[in-house]
């Protein structure tokens, strides 16, 4: 059997309508959204299904949308791919996506994620509301000059690299001006191509302050289990499997860079054989191939 390694998105993957067909084929995946609304007191299912959109993209409900969606297309792969989980041999997940890892591996139980990752969203937009800010995609350029782009649109604002993707492609946090200052650059310096990301804030700096201790008690209301395969962590790139310094590294993912890029190659060099993007969108997929072209990807939609 090929060595499997399962992938899940993080937050920007949610679209209006994710999960209806999938609930209806298959009953598994509807008692996970019941299940999820159950703890979050509202109907999670029809928000994905029906939103509206400014509903479902609020980070408070689409961290918890795509948690429950992405498990909910797991519960898909299992009946029709039953082998496919048992030769997975690494797990990972871009940023929200590392709680579904997780979960998978049975590091935390269902409704204790769906606790976490509602409390992460919500301490997340907090977080946003007190210091507006925003992120973009930088495309077509490499991690070097990025950094040297915003060095100089930093000014006396908050701006970092925030998502280092694959080759090509760098999201860039902070503040609102800060932000807007660096697209203008790009413009300035030949037409350098950005792409404004719909989220609520600069994730991923130190402007997600105090989310990260709102999340550090959350965290300590949960049991975590050394997982049954190794979790890639966006923090440092490496697997781990101790409980203890899981629960600190998803601590420090809220103000760290994600080191997604490094974690396909880690994963790659480790062996991986076959990846399997998990739940709503095809963005992984495309991060994977632009840094193997040749490597084995599919996609499990929600």
């Amino acid at each position: 059997m090929p060595r499997n390694v399962f992938l899940f998105p993080g937050q920007g993957a949610q679209t209006v309508g994710m999960a209806a067909a999938l609930c209806q084929s298959v009953p598994a995946a509807a008692d996970l959204f019941a299940r999820a609304s159950a703890v979050l007191g509202y109907d999670l299912l029809a928000v994905c299904t029906s939103g509206p959109a400014p509903r479902l993209d609020a980070t408070d409900v689409s961290q918890p949308a795509i948690f429950v969606a992405s498990l909910a297309a797991l519960e898909q792969l299992k009946a029709t791919e039953p082998d496919a989980a048992e030769a997975v041999f690494a797990t990972a997940g871009l940023s929200l996506g590392e709680y579904t890892a997780l979960a998978f591996a049975g590091a935390l139980s269902f409704e204790d994620g769906v606790k976490l990752v509602q409390a992460r969203g919500q301490a997340m937009q907090a977080a946003a509301d007190a210091t507006p800010g925003a992120m973009c995609s930088v495309l077509g350029l490499e991690v070097p000059d990025v950094e040297a782009l915003v060095i100089e649109a930093r000014g006396p604002d908050t701006l970092e690299i925030a998502n280092l993707l694959c080759p090509g492609n760098t999201a860039v946090s902070g503040s609102l001006a800060a932000v807007e200052r660096f697209e203008q650059l790009c413009v300035q310096k030949g037409g350098i191509r950005t792409v404004r990301l719909a989220v609520a804030g600069a994730f991923h700096t130190g402007l997600m302050r105090p989310a990260d201790a709102a999340l550090a008690a959350a965290l300590g209301t949960v049991h975590l289990r050394a997982p049954a395969v190794p979790v890639w962590s966006n923090v440092d790139a490496q697997p781990h499997t101790d409980p203890d310094h899981i629960r600190g590294l998803l601590v420090k993912q809220i103000l760290s860079p994600v080191q997604w890029e490094s974690t396909l190659r880690g994963l790659l060099a480790a062996g991986a054989e076959r990846f399997y993007e998990i739940g709503p969108g095809r963005v992984l997929a495309g991060t994977l191939k632009r840094v193997n072209r040749k490597a084995e990807v599919r996609n499990v939609q929600a």
